[in-house]
């Protein structure tokens, strides 16, 4: 038989495994593995630096269900890829980073770029591994997938030296291996089913908290089922976007602090009790509020909140078996409860507190005024990549968002930096829907160089910065002497983000008045490639007022 070469050998494994596409940045060693890729039909996109490249790679994981696949180069390469690596550890999202390394027979000796890397990465990880044996790369590229895609999702790293790389071995010898199954769908035990919605129907005033680990588990229809039987107000977190509409009557985002410190039943469906929820401890919640929790890992249950029943399994299977059981049952959570009637009061008198700011055309714009032409621009299958500070957390507010999967933001690790690679993953996965990346002016430095990669590969992004000159509100100019009298947080105010977009062969525009905002949103809609609009907003906007300081 013929040789075949370690290169080769990735390639065929994450095409094997499911793994269409390759994120990365080439260099030594890794730029046979981005050729042979290539040569094997795994489509390369190269990046320009490790990070975006590895936060691509996990979004893209969330996105298809496969892990997303990301090659750096040794030493600071993967240092800079562990960025994406702990950002999907965190988010539970899939991925696998693969770094290359120096020789094997020169480990020790101070070889170029040489680093624990198996070492350094394990603690971002789910599975780290050197590979050894260019005959085994099957092996563990198998390995790395199950790992990364089993119980709950995950990353995994392998280590490529280079002698592995480009090593060879006779074709008969290569450890053969079958491609890596869809995770099992396990289901609760039917006594916990019915314990849960026992507890539900005995409530006063429940609510269900929506994550987006029913979003992983393509459990969409099973929970909006769930929610329209049941009648069960509901809350979604900031990835859970889109698993119901945003739009739908039963949903309580506008009155959430409200109905957080009242509800007493909370159904946590697969969503995790983390500083983004609160550690589901009070005051944020009712002291005695009693909690059902479905998630895929058993260790979760109980996390910083006593469980009183839980559903540990597959959410899509399990929100399955809730509906069945509900078949023989007759309840439902009446519209007018006094539990309905106060979430939709404080729904309105929040809409009414912030509506003088959505109907402001003063320049520049305010963020709700300049969200609102964006919210009516936006397309209904659009995918939204969001990050920024108040413009992420503002815009994920007054962005609906339709379909499961198709909000992708700053997440659990509150990472910024990310939005670019998401949004070019989204590209990527999804080339016959709208991608629409939301940022701030400061966010969108993190990774601004990738406006070249959307041009280069021609995805048409559309993306929208708000500016106001700073990490939040910066300065209207900058002083004399900066590094002692200007504030720490600020930029240029009115910085030409736009003018960055077309230097590359994008198209921008620049927006000082609200009421050229969606003139300026259609062309860019309308140009073929990726555009960018920079709307310069003021530095006196913000979010609505906070009862409380945990809030933000």
């Amino acid at each position: 038989m013929s040789d075949v070469d370690g290169a080769t050998l990735i390639a065929r494994s994450l095409k094997q495994q499911g793994i269409n596409h390759l994120f990365g940045v080439v260099g030594f060693p890794v730029g046979p593995i981005a050729a042979a890729a290539q040569n094997e039909g795994v489509a390369y996109i190269g990046m320009r630096n490790e990070q975006a490249a590895s936060y691509a790679a996990q979004a893209y994981g969330y996105l298809t269900g496969r892990p997303g696949a990301c090659i750096v180069v040794t030493g600071p390469g993967v240092v800079h890829g562990l960025a994406g690596l702990a950002n999907a550890q965190q988010n539970c999202w899939p991925m696998i980073l693969i770094g290359g390394a120096s020789e094997t027979y020169r480990g020790g000796m101070g070889a170029f770029q040489e680093e624990r890397q198996v070492l350094i990465a394990s603690p971002f990880c789910k599975f780290a591994h050197g590979i050894e044996s260019v005959k085994r790369i099957p092996y563990y590229v198998e390995m790395a997938t199950r790992q990364a895609i089993y119980g709950r999702p995950g990353a995994s790293y392998l280590d490529m030296p280079d002698d592995i790389i480009t090593g060879k071995c006779d074709e008969s010898e290569v450890v053969q291996v079958e491609r890596a199954a869809d995770p099992p769908r396990t289901i609760a035990p039917q006594e916990n089913i019915e314990a849960a919605l026992n507890l539900l129907e005995r409530a006063e005033r429940p609510l269900v908290i929506v994550g987006k680990g029913m979003a992983w588990s393509r459990a969409e229809d099973e929970v909006r089922a769930f929610i329209e039987r049941t009648q069960i107000p509901f809350l979604r977190s900031p990835m859970g976007k889109g698993v119901i509409p945003d739009d739908h009557p039963l949903s309580v985002a506008a009155a959430r602090t409200l109905a957080l410190q009242n509800a007493d039943v909370v159904f946590l469906m697969g969503a995790r009790f983390n500083w983004i929820l609160h550690f589901g401890q009070s005051p944020r919640y009712a002291p005695n509020v009693k909690v059902i929790q479905l998630d895929i890992a058993p260790e979760e249950i109980g996390h910083n909140k006593a469980t009183e029943v839980p559903l540990v399994g597959d959410g899509k299977a399990i929100v399955g078996q809730l509906n069945a059981a509900l078949a023989g049952r007759q309840w439902f959570h009446p519209k007018d409860t006094p539990w309905r009637q106060m979430i939709t009061k404080k729904s309105e008198d929040n809409a009414g507190m912030i509506r003088p700011q959505i109907q402001d055309d003063a320049a520049p714009a305010n963020y709700y005024r300049a969200l609102r032409d964006v919210a009516a621009w936006m397309p209904k299958n659009a995918i939204l990549s969001a990050e920024g500070a108040g413009t992420m957390d503002i815009g994920l507010t007054q962005l609906n968002v339709a379909n499961a999967r198709s909000c992708l933001n700053a997440g659990t690790y509150g990472t910024m930096g990310v939005g670019l690679g998401q949004a070019i993953a989204a590209c990527v996965a999804h080339p016959d829907r709208p991608v629409i990346h939301l940022s701030g002016d400061s966010a969108i430095g993190f990774s601004g160089m990738e406006m070249e990669t959307l041009v280069r590969y021609n995805f048409p992004a559309k993306i929208v910065v708000l500016n106001n000159g700073g990490i939040g509100p910066g300065m209207p100019e900058i002083p004399e002497n900066p590094m002692f009298n200007m504030k720490p947080n600020a930029l240029i105010y009115g910085a030409r983000y736009d003018r960055m977009m077309e230097a590359f062969g994008g198209k921008g525009f620049f927006v000082e008045n609200p009421k050229d905002i969606r003139g300026a949103l259609d062309e860019a809609m309308n140009f073929r490639g990726p555009a960018l609009v920079n709307v310069v907003i003021s530095q006196g906007s913000a979010r609505k007022p906070q009862q409380f300081r945990w809030h933000s």
